[in-house]
């Protein structure tokens, strides 16, 4: 597989608690040279950050991030704001909280309502699939493709591991056609990303991939 191939799935990511904006920078103009698809970034960056790239790559952002716990209401509030300060895509945590209570309308109610608010702009849904079951996993695949969101996200990158291979499968064997999978987690080398594209991933949330093509190019930084 091409690299170019591989960069033009990746969402060039910084999420880091102490990220500052020189970082957020730097990240936004590796993503503009390595035309990755997009940069995903703390929504405290996006207004900042959408006005620096004045449109040359889509910023994205994360909402009820990371643990999917605050409620309906301020899921959608952030979204508001967030697609208001120039996002472009919205990765939002679900209630792992409902959907392990077998609560399923409610999570679909949840998603379909952040969808409401993202204004035509990409949804994607993060499910932490390190935290669930076999079950859980298979449900999850069938409320996200009733729910309207283009993507299905297999995890934070913040929680007790990252994208498998197996997740990606399972998510391609249960997701309707339509959904697509973004991987993200523990993504650090071109085979692991070459393997997900493989197995059905068409976004990669990743800070390595960058990285490892610069260092190729015996590039600094």
């Amino acid at each position: 597989m091409e690299i170019r191939d591989i960069l033009r799935r990746v969402d060039h990511t910084l999420l880091r608690q102490t990220a500052t904006w020189d970082e957020i920078r730097s990240l936004c103009d590796e993503g503009v040279t390595f035309k990755t698809a997009s940069v995903c970034i703390p929504a405290a960056y996006v207004k900042r950050a959408a006005d620096y790239l004045e449109g040359r790559l889509p910023v994205c952002t994360v909402i009820g991030f990371p643990n999917g716990y605050s409620t309906k209401t301020v899921k959608c509030f952030e979204t508001e704001d967030a697609v208001g300060n120039g996002a472009s895509e919205i990765d939002m945590v679900i209630s792992l909280g409902a959907l392990r209570d077998k609560r399923y309308g409610e999570v679909l109610e949840e998603i379909r309502s952040v969808k409401a608010f993202c204004g035509g702009r990409l949804l994607k849904v993060i499910v932490e699939a390190c935290l669930l079951t076999e079950e859980e996993k298979i449900a999850v695949c069938g409320i996200v493709s009733e729910s309207g969101a283009e993507y299905i996200k297999t995890s934070t990158g913040f929680s007790t591991g990252g994208a498998t291979r197996e997740d990606v499968g399972l998510m391609r064997r249960y997701c309707a056609p339509h959904v697509r999978i973004k991987a993200a987690g523990g993504i650090r080398t071109l085979q692991d990303a070459e393997d997900f594209i493989t197995l059905g991933a068409d976004r990669l949330g990743t800070s390595s991939i960058v990285k490892i093509v610069k260092e190729m190019r015996g590039e600094e930084g």
